[in-house]
Parts: C-alpha cells; sequence; structure tokens
C-alpha cells in the first residue's frame, strides 16, 4: 500500500512539472499558432505586444465591418470579402501620416498565398492626401495574413515584432518598395499617366494648404 502511495506521488508530481513547463514554452514569444486567435480581441491583444518597444505614433486600432466590401478593399486591396473571417487594422489618428497595419484573419480553405498577393499588387500606398508608405511588408502565421506599410522606421520594427510573436512560423513574405516620386524616375511619360497626375496635384493642394 505505502509503495503503490509512492508511485501516485511520483506520477503526481511528473504531471505537474509537465503541466508547468508546457505553460512556459508556450508563453515566451507570444502565440505561435494563428489557430490561438479566435476573435478581433485577440487580434488587438497581439497587436498591442507587437507595438511594445516600439517608437510609434499614436494609433486607432479597430475591427473592420468584413461584410463591407469597399471597406474590405479600401484596407486591403482585396476585390472580394468572401474569405475574410475577421480584419482588424490599425492606423494614425491623423491622415497626414502614413502607416497601416492590417491583420486579417482568413476562412479555412482560403488560397492564403493569393490572397497575400492580391494585397501586395493592389494596396494603394499613396491613399493619404500629403503622405505616402514607402515600405510594405506581407506574411502570414497559418491562416492569419499580416500586412504593414508605412516608411521602414516604423515598418520594420513592427514586422519583425510580429514574426517574434510567432516564434517565426510564417508563411512566404512579400515586400514592396513605393517608388512613384523616386525623382530618378521622372520623366515626360508622366504627363499621360492619369493616376498620377491626379496625386500630383492632390499633393500640390495640400502644401498649399499648409
Amino acid at each position: 500500500m505505502k509503495k503503490k502511495n509512492i508511485i501516485i506521488i511520483g506520477v503526481t508530481t511528473v504531471l505537474v512539472i509537465g503541466i508547468i513547463l508546457f505553460a512556459i514554452f508556450n508563453s515566451k514569444g507570444g502565440n505561435n499558432s494563428s489557430g490561438t486567435i479566435k476573435t478581433a480581441r485577440d487580434i488587438k491583444h497581439m497587436i498591442n505586444s507587437i507595438y511594445k518597444g516600439v517608437d510609434l505614433l499614436e494609433t486607432d486600432t479597430k475591427e473592420i465591418n468584413v461584410s463591407n466590401k469597399e471597406e474590405v478593399e479600401a484596407y486591403t486591396g482585396l476585390t472580394s470579402n468572401k474569405d475574410v473571417e475577421l480584419l482588424v487594422v490599425s492606423e494614425p489618428l491623423m491622415n497626414a501620416q502614413a502607416y497601416s497595419l492590417v491583420v486579417l484573419k482568413a476562412k479555412d480553405g482560403a488560397d492564403i498565398e493569393k490572397m497575400k498577393l492580391e494585397m501586395k499588387e493592389n494596396i494603394d500606398m499613396d491613399k493619404w492626401i500629403c503622405v505616402s508608405a514607402s515600405n510594405l511588408y506581407i506574411t502570414n502565421n497559418g491562416n492569419l495574413i499580416f500586412m504593414v506599410m508605412s516608411s521602414d522606421d516604423w515598418a520594420k520594427p513592427v514586422y519583425d515584432n510580429f514574426k517574434k510573436y510567432v516564434n517565426n512560423n510564417i508563411g512566404k513574405e512579400l515586400e514592396k518598395t513605393n517608388n512613384m516620386w523616386d525623382s530618378t524616375s521622372y520623366d515626360n511619360s508622366w504627363l499621360i499617366n492619369a493616376p498620377l497626375v491626379v496625386l500630383y496635384f492632390r499633393r500640390k493642394l495640400c502644401y498649399l494648404q499648409v
């Protein structure tokens, strides 16, 4: 009987130690799987964790109604909302600052790589009136797509913190640089580029207002 009690105590001790070690391991670096993020609140908590230690401007983090196709397209570049389960964005309180962080949870079975590529190709890096985002970064952790665009001083640290948060358990990484206003690329062809002309005069108007 005494021997049996010793065995039970020993097994119980091993189990308790195992549970403690498991909890410690999974707490390091935040969540290591998008499966732990089930709600918009979970996404907001992740964003707040990512922002820690980053010298960032004041932002407004909010959930977007995914049934609104126009809003989904404006924030993500996706032309369809059928595969979007959750969408949370974090942007400046002042529109004069070019910064946008987008976290999208895709539905099960969605083509994640296709969605990422469409976001990269279609997102408007010049959507602000007076400023533009110079750098864009996109990756994913499972069915969680992470995109941030801004100047590299802001975008890169936030992007790197996301990768740390998911223990570098990420998919293909996509990057994009906005060279529209690179002075070395100016030539007469911009005169017949309607979007560029509109943007040019929009910026001119902005400077006049300042």
